[in-house]
């Protein structure tokens, strides 16, 4: 089964391309030179062929590989709104946070749990936990699994009580001085000014001056233009 799969992978492997890449990314692992786009298309077709079930074992295994392009078929695979039932898709994207050591494999994995996040809130819970990890790539992800909170103007009480619980965790990062962790805190209240821009402003007049400069001028970005 994932021969089939990868070899389809490996078909629009690029040589150049995955030296660029493996130069870029910084982590010593197979790279194929597959652009995103081709993964994507390739994905979404087996989205349409597989089920659940198949589709969880197939991504287990091109996680396994260890595979640059083939981890970010695994998360794409995954990624999806509607998959009922969901728990066999949640218990292997978080038995992968360990594995979790460059931005793109993270964030690929990290949209596909936003999905599954967003049908169960009450899985805030477990990701809860993942804010005092002692794997930095971890409690990277607990803020960029949680970005769909961040994305609505008028949220219903209990979505704005947990805006307000991912705030908090984003407070108790501002010490932490690693530049993912600091670009992660920076992306949520980025996004958040957007659709709730007065909450914005008290957490950075909280904690503003604790974030690096580089975070705190982009978690303000859209500020000024929206008071002007």
């Amino acid at each position: 089964m994932l021969d089939t799969y990868l070899d389809q992978i490996k078909g629009h492997s690029d040589p150049e391309r995955a030296t660029q890449m493996a130069a870029y990314h910084k982590v010593d692992r197979p790279y194929l030179g597959v652009a995103n786009p081709i993964l994507n298309d390739l994905t979404k077709s087996w989205r349409q062929q597989l089920d659940i079930d198949a589709r969880v074992a197939l991504s287990d295994r091109l996680w396994k590989t260890n595979i640059h392009e083939a981890r970010l078929a695994a998360a794409k695979l995954l990624t999806q709104a509607r998959i009922r039932p969901d728990r066999a898709v949640w218990d292997l994207l978080r038995s992968w946070l360990p594995d979790f050591d460059a931005w793109a494999v993270a964030d690929h994995a990290s949209m596909a749990m936003q999905k599954r996040l967003w049908a169960d809130p009450a899985r805030l819970d477990q990701v809860e936990t993942w804010t005092t990890s002692d794997h930095m790539w971890t409690r990277r992800a607990a803020l960029v699994a949680t970005l769909p909170w961040t994305k609505q103007n008028h949220p219903k009480p209990d979505d704005l009580d947990r805006r307000d619980r991912i705030l908090g965790w984003a407070a108790s990062y501002v010490a932490d001085r690693d530049w993912f962790i600091q670009k992660a805190v920076a992306w949520w209240l980025r996004d958040l000014s957007k659709h709730d821009p007065d909450r914005v402003r008290s957490f950075l007049d909280a904690y503003g001056n604790q974030m690096k400069p580089f975070a705190q001028k982009e978690a303000g970005k859209y500020l000024k233009s929206q008071l002007e």
